[in-house]
C-alpha cells in the first residue's frame, strides 16, 4: 500500500508522489493547507533564517498563470509549437491546489548552498504532509522553473523557484517506481 498513514515511519517506507495531471478536487481545504504549509516550515535551516517562501496560487488565478507561462515560453520560444503551448497551459491548471516554493537565500554568514539544501527540505516536509493529511502530491520543475520572467511573477532575482508544488487527490491508484539499490548507495568509512 503506497502512502500507508498508519505510522509515521509506514508513510516515510511507502510515500510516492502523485502525477500532478492524475490528481483531483478535492485538494486541502484552508486549515489543511496552512498545517502543510506550517509543517514544511519545521525543516533544518542553520541560522534560523528561513532561506524560503511559500506562494500559493489559487484555482481562481490558474488562468493568469498559464498566461504568463505561455506568453514568457513565446517571448523565448516565438517558433513554439501549438502542443508545446497546450502543453504549458495544462501545467499550470492541473492539480486543485498549487504552492510555488522559491529558494531565498537571506544575507548571512551561512553559505547559499545550505540555504539551498534547506529549500529542498522544506519542499520534502511539504509533501510528507501533504501525504500525511491524506492527499498526494507532486513536485515539478521544468522550463518555467528557471525562467526569469516567472520568476520574476512571484520573486525576486536573488531567489529562485524550487518547484511547483501540485496537491490533490489521486484519481487513480499511485505507481510505484523502481527504487536504487541501496547496496550501491550506502558505504562505510573506513571500512
Amino acid at each position: 500500500m503506497l502512502n500507508d498513514r498508519s505510522t509515521p515511519l509506514s508513510l516515510l517506507a511507502t510515500r510516492r508522489s502523485g502525477k500532478p495531471r492524475d490528481l483531483i478536487a478535492p485538494g486541502p481545504d484552508s486549515y489543511q493547507l496552512a498545517t502543510i504549509l506550517e509543517i514544511a516550515a519545521r525543516t533544518p535551516d542553520h541560522g534560523k533564517l528561513a532561506p524560503w517562501r511559500f506562494v500559493v496560487v489559487g484555482e481562481e488565478h490558474r488562468g493568469e498563470l498559464s498566461t504568463l507561462i505561455t506568453d514568457a515560453y513565446r517571448a523565448e520560444r516565438p517558433e513554439a509549437s501549438r502542443l508545446e503551448l497546450e502543453s504549458l497551459d495544462q501545467f499550470a491548471r492541473q492539480a486543485p491546489t498549487l504552492v510555488v516554493v522559491l529558494s531565498s537565500p537571506k544575507e548571512s554568514k551561512i553559505p547559499v548552498w545550505e540555504q539551498e539544501l534547506s529549500t529542498g527540505a522544506a519542499c520534502m516536509n511539504l509533501l510528507h504532509a501533504v501525504h500525511a493529511e491524506g492527499f498526494a502530491g507532486g513536485w515539478l520543475t521544468g522550463w518555467s522553473a528557471f525562467s526569469d520572467v516567472v520568476r520574476d511573477a512571484f520573486g525576486s532575482a536573488s531567489e529562485k523557484i524550487a518547484g511547483f508544488m501540485f496537491i490533490g487527490t489521486p484519481s487513480r491508484p499511485l505507481d510505484e517506481r523502481p527504487r536504487p539499490d541501496m547496496a550501491r548507495l550506502v558505504s562505510h568509512w573506513g571500512s
